[in-house]
């Protein structure tokens, strides 16, 4: 099933998600959680930092597994998506650094030419996340043009984590983490594919602004197609897709989202 909400703001997003992660590990410590990158779920990642420091909550076990990486860049290096994640998840909420990973964290930096290795990473991170016991909750983003992850257009929906070209738009755009140098920019990602983030047991899509209205739109009320990588939530059984007024724009469907949301049942969380 998938549920849409349509909130006020970011912060109002970010409050649902964290309340329902906050909880979710207050029953498994050792929830594991799927993390990504990217403007979108900054303010959940914060909620969830501000109730589990006033609530005191434990998150010494719980681990976390990344939607994506570069290749080519040490782990170290301030734009790789290791460091990101760090910088907004691991030290924010105090996880244990050594229980979050990224797609082919044991790459670190290697060159391109290393193709038996970096072909390897991907169902070696796949196997690390069955290993862990799946991924609990999966938070994500979606570009304007529904790509999720490094998943663009056209991505198999039952992909696995593998090696991706990225599109020059995402390289142009991204230039501006990079000195505004493309040259800088990776040519090649490491990403969890569709099929992939489809085994997670919760799927939570973020999506603010009219930019992100059409995609939205095509997700949800749109048909399944790998032009749309997104759309494929439409068969996951539990998806939760919250955006605010303006990406919501372009839904038909939007008074019934709002009329359903409101008349949930308390007990019945997202």
């Amino acid at each position: 099933m998938t549920e849409v909400i349509i909130v006020k703001n970011e912060r109002e997003a970010g409050d649902i998600y964290g309340r329902s992660v906050a909880d979710l590990i207050k029953t498994k410590p050792n929830a594991v959680l799927g993390l990504a990158t990217g403007s979108s779920p900054l303010a959940a990642y914060q909620s969830l930092a501000r109730i589990v420091h006033s609530e005191h909550i434990d998150v010494s076990q719980v681990r976390g597994f990344a939607l994506d990486e570069y290749l080519g860049l040490p782990l170290d290096h301030p734009q790789s998506y290791h460091s990101t994640i760090h910088r907004t998840v691991v030290e924010p909420l105090g996880l244990n650094p050594d229980l979050v990973h990224v797609p082919g964290d044991v790459l670190d930096g290697a060159p391109l030419s290393d193709g038996e290795r970096i072909a390897a990473a991907g169902p070696a991170y796949d196997k690390a996340i069955e290993e862990a016991g799946g991924i609990d909750v999966q938070i994500l983003g979606i570009g304007t043009d529904g790509h999720v992850g490094f998943n663009e257009p056209g991505s198999s929906l039952a992909s696995g984590t593998r090696v991706k070209t990225l599109v020059e738009q995402t390289r142009i755009d991204n230039a501006r983490f990079f000195d505004d140098d493309i040259d800088k920019v990776p040519t090649h990602c490491i990403t969890q594919g569709i099929g992939t983030i489809l085994k997670a047991r919760h799927l939570v899509l973020l999506a603010f602004g009219s930019g992100k209205a059409e995609a939205v739109a095509e997700t949800v009320e749109g048909g399944v197609s790998a032009f749309c990588p997104a759309s494929a939530l439409q068969m996951h059984p539990h998806a939760t897709i919250i955006v605010d007024e303006e990406a919501a724009s372009r839904l038909r469907h939007k008074d019934y989202y709002r009329y359903a949301y409101a008349h949930k049942p308390a007990w019945q969380r997202i």
